[in-house]
């Protein structure tokens, strides 16, 4: 199926989880991603989880609707067939995605001189070019430091990896902010994306670091509570537990209905002289609140919860686990989602994924593909976009140039 994207080709350099998730992101919109890995498998390819056969999920997850040529990268017959595919002519050709070292024929001059309107987009870790990966961008960030319960010592880390997440996003808005560009005015370009980079301008835009800045004040630890007004979890009768959220004036009114304490909340607001239809007196009053409502969720049951909030209208969702979603939740299943398909993974076996989260209405969503196996298009690649005829893919296979999915 045709998406939006149709008529792209991205060829790929990449490992861990910005750079693939970049690819995937534009191949789930319809361009062609086509991304080259050592014989044998580059760093990823194994990498956890794994299926019983050491098939691993990872790679398949972050790599759907791709192709995949296995090459030699340290022969430079190998690194000459890299450099052609990036080169080769074509309008929507020319867009090269990587964040593995750069040498050998094939950083962006050497590229420039084979095609002038190459667009290169180049994922570092530091913006000078050293060394990072989402644990230590994370580490120097501050989130650590406001992540996990109030009394813990120490940092905590996140077990999402956001900065890959967001860092990989923007390699996909870079690359077409880039294409458009060279459409426009016919010139290619470096792009250069940094994870730390990725990281301290989201830390900025959520005013984080402007909070250090302008009010000298470093965002304290708050285990599940929402800074700045009044949100936390609550246990239910029978130990489920869910968040609510209170971001209008009236919701914490609505929460104090649907359990039956709004004459208790104003009693509360006028002893202590709050205004809880105010973000900083809720913020301010929350231990107070969470008392007063705690004893409401501990009394009924996750179902009876459920109804009193949604009548109400508060902002508020279960606590599920990872199997319980794949179980339980209609949102990740393809009959209440047209997201969601079902795919057989050569390799795994038949599951659910997920296709591009966005839906236009120009064009119909890309229908999710599996990842593929390692050198599953080689042949093709070498013969549809460098023109290579049967015999000289063959030579190549046989001086170990380049491989086939059985690795020959």
């Amino acid at each position: 199926m045709s998406g939006l994207l149709t008529g792209l080709r991205v060829v790929e350099g990449s490992a861990f989880v910005a750079a693939p998730l970049g690819g995937m992101t534009l191949a789930q919109l319809g361009a062609e991603v086509i991304r080259f890995d050592p014989i044998g498998g580059g760093v990823d390819y194994r990498r956890w989880p794994v299926t019983a056969e050491g098939d691993s999920l990872y790679w398949a997850g972050l790599n759907k609707g791709k192709r995949s040529l296995a090459v030699n990268t340290a022969d430079p017959r190998g690194r000459e067939l890299i450099a052609a595919l990036i080169t080769a002519p074509g309008e929507g050709g020319g867009l090269f995605l990587s964040n593995l070292p750069v040498r050998d024929g094939l950083g962006y001059d050497a590229l420039k001189a084979r095609r002038a309107d190459l667009i290169m987009l180049l994922i570092q870790g530091n913006p000078d070019g050293t060394t990072a990966v989402d644990y230590t961008v994370n580490a120097a960030l501050g989130f650590p430091y406001v992540t996990g319960p109030e009394p813990a010592d120490g940092p905590v880390n996140s077990v999402i990896p956001a900065w890959d997440f967001t860092c990989g996003l923007h390699a996909a808005i870079g690359l077409l902010a880039a294409e458009r560009h060279r459409r426009l005015a016919g010139q290619g370009q470096l792009v250069k994306l940094s994870l730390f980079n990725v990281g301290a301008a989201l830390a900025a835009a959520l005013g984080y670091t402007a909070e250090v800045e302008v009010n000298d004040a470093d965002r304290p630890r708050l285990g599940n509570a929402i800074f700045g007004t009044f949100g936390r979890d609550f246990p239910t009768k029978g130990g489920a537990r869910v968040m609510v959220a209170t971001v209008t004036a009236r919701h914490v009114e609505d929460l104090a209905k649907a359990a039956g304490v709004l004459e208790a909340l104003r009693a509360l607001e006028a002893a202590r002289g709050l205004d809880f239809r105010k973000d900083a007196d809720r913020y301010a009053g929350r231990d107070a609140l969470v008392g007063l409502l705690e004893p409401w969720f501990a009394a009924h049951t996750l179902e009876e919860v459920g109804v009193a909030l949604n009548r109400a209208g508060v902002l508020w969702g279960p606590y599920q686990s990872f199997g319980e979603m794949v179980r339980h939740d209609r949102r990740f299943t393809p009959a209440a989602n047209p997201m969601i398909a079902e795919i057989e993974q050569p390799g795994v076996g038949r599951y659910r994924v997920p296709g591009s989260p966005l839906e236009f209405g120009a064009a119909p969503r890309v229908a999710p593909g599996p990842a593929p196996r390692l050198g599953q298009d080689t042949d093709a690649i070498l013969a549809e976009v460098l023109g290579l005829s049967d015999a000289a893919i063959g030579k190549l296979h046989d001086q170990g140039v380049v491989a086939g999915p059985d690795g020959n």
